[in-house]
């Protein structure tokens, strides 16, 4: 993880003081800032290292030991990359910097360990209008702790402030992940099979997904304030908008070592029943009751609020829904039990069966229950 790096492209100008040369500093890149960031993060960092992990903060290049993999026959990497979307601006409103790194790391982390794999690494990225270098370090310390959560290390990453691009109170994060999955342990479409139950894993809220639609609705259509108390969510707006995403990369692993899991989703951007549709092979079908589980207040809220359709809502918000496991029957006790003893939330919430004459992979029947 770097010291502050400009990476915009525009010309940095004058500093606008007679007989002076142009400076970094005079066109709004403070290397100061940056340097006392990165001193600041460097103890969170360091909380998320594994055994693998070689060097210390600040070089070039995060360093992973991969002779770690030699314990696997054949190993397969698997990476993603994301980002945490238009939250950031909850964030930025409210001045809590510390929370939207948990997004960020279950956003690449619960990708990755949808085919199985274990996360081992991820780094990311940072850009501002301004450094002020207790929020990039707050914004580090939320990373680091999902890192922990997840199983997996920070490695390093990029803080880039660019002046003139962005407000000096703008900012933006993305990262990026990697980890590994033994060939023959890969998850996914080619394991699924008839009559196989499709266990739904509770969301801690709207994760991080969904929120132009939520602050279009709530924000900006009804006026409400991010400081308002909501008796219904049981906390201030704001409270509840920021809540992080549950990261589930070490309860799905755990689900992986006590039964025969055929398949994850993640539920993320496009709403549950797309997300579950893309791990339904050709010939079957996901069928998903709405009658076994209630939304929580919050997607009420945001459709009633907005007199926003269900169909609408439901392919746009998680709607309480954040990770789904596919496993054989007979495998179902001990799939909720595994969950139950990590304190997971979970429950049947469907099958899979033939596709028939169903147009799509995956979808909902029935009512939310109340």
């Amino acid at each position: 993880m770097s010291a502050v790096s400009d990476q915009s492209t525009a010309s940095t100008g004058t500093s606008g003081v007679s007989g002076t040369g142009a400076s970094y500093a005079a066109a709004g890149v403070d290397i100061e800032a940056g340097d006392r960031a990165v001193e600041l993060m460097k103890e969170w960092v360091k909380k998320t290292q594994r055994p693998e992990v070689l060097g210390g903060l600040g070089g070039f290049a995060g360093l992973f030991d991969a002779s770690a993999l030699k314990r696997y026959e054949r190993p397969l990497l698997a990476s993603a990359t994301d980002g945490v979307g238009t939250k950031v601006d909850v964030a930025r409103q409210l001045g809590v910097f510390d929370t939207i790194g948990h997004d960020l790391v279950a956003m690449v982390m619960d990708d990755i360990v949808v085919c199985g794999a274990e996360p081992l690494f991820m780094t990311d990225y940072i850009c501002v209008g301004k450094v002020h270098p207790e929020r990039v370090a707050a914004i580090v310390k939320g990373i680091a702790e999902g890192c922990v959560l997840a199983g997996c290390a920070l490695v390093g990453g990029e803080t880039a402030e660019h002046p003139g691009l962005l407000g000096e109170d703008d900012f933006d994060v993305a990262g990026a992940g990697t980890g590994v999955v033994e060939a023959d342990r890969l998850l996914g479409p080619d394991r699924i099979r008839t009559g196989d139950t499709v266990i739904a894993m509770a969301a801690s809220g709207l994760h991080s997904n969904g929120y132009s639609l939520v602050r279009h609705v709530l924000l900006k259509r009804a006026g409400l304030s991010l400081e308002a108390r909501i008796d219904d969510l049981g906390r201030t707006l704001g409270e509840e908008l920021l809540e992080p995403t549950k990261i589930y990369s070490l309860d799905c692993l755990a689900l992986t070592r006590t039964t025969d899991v055929h398949a994850f989703s993640h539920i993320t951007g496009g709403g549950l029943a797309a997300n579950l549709a893309r791990v339904i092979p050709d010939g079957l079908h996901a069928t998903v009751d709405r009658s076994t589980w209630t939304p929580a207040p919050i997607f009420d809220l945001v459709g009633r609020t907005g007199s926003v359709e269900r169909l609408e809502l439901e392919k746009t918000l998680n709607m309480g829904v954040g990770m789904m496991a596919i496993v054989p029957e007979e495998s179902t006790d001990v799939a909720l039990a595994t969950l139950a003893d990590r304190g997971v939330e979970a429950w049947v919430a469907g099958e899979i069966t033939e596709r028939g004459e169903h147009p799509t992979g995956a979808e909902l029947v029935g009512d939310y229950a109340r």
